[in-house]
């Protein structure tokens, strides 16, 4: 099959590929262009949200997402989250101090769908957090601390603002 040229922006950074037009988002990801390991391949059929990455401002699982449709877009993953020093970002700490990451596996999912949420600058219940973050599994915590993370992060950055 013949290659398809895309051009995207992943992480502030313009790119241009030439694809497989049956390439999956995280196959381009994870792949030698990238490698962006933070997009994990969990159930490879849009269930789990490990592989959840944020395109022009929406979650995506980048899995059932062709990597031809991201042309023209904005891609972020984990990998642009932390601050411009390395340090990790708000909502990445409030993981590390309320214990939300066991294995791992899920948490650059979780953190990208939460980043979501947190940018709209809704001030959400614990129920509307929920709701929000249901396309993500865990196997590990339970998700109570998932959730304490984020609407410590809520409440701390909508407070900051007045709000």
């Amino acid at each position: 099959m013949d290659k398809v040229r895309i051009r995207y922006n992943l992480n502030g950074t313009d790119y241009e590929n030439y694809i497989d037009p049956r390439l999956s988002l995280t196959d381009l990801l994870r792949g030698d262009a990238h490698k962006h390991t933070s997009v994990k391949k969990g159930c490879e059929v849009g269930e789990c949200g490990a592989c959840t990455v944020i395109i022009d401002g929406e979650a995506y699982n980048s899995c059932i997402y062709l990597a031809i449709w991201a042309d023209g877009k904005r891609i972020r993953t984990l990998e642009g989250v932390t601050n411009p020093d390395g340090s990790l970002s708000d909502i990445q700490q409030a993981f590390v101090d309320e214990a939300a990451v066991q294995c791992g596996f899920c948490t650059p999912g979780f953190i990208m769908s939460s980043l979501v949420l947190l940018e709209s600058g809704e001030r959400c219940t614990t129920d509307e957090i929920r709701k929000r973050l249901s396309g993500n599994m865990c196997r590990c915590t339970g998700y109570e601390n998932i959730i304490r993370a984020v609407e410590k992060t809520m409440n701390a950055r909508l407070d900051a603002k007045g709000e």
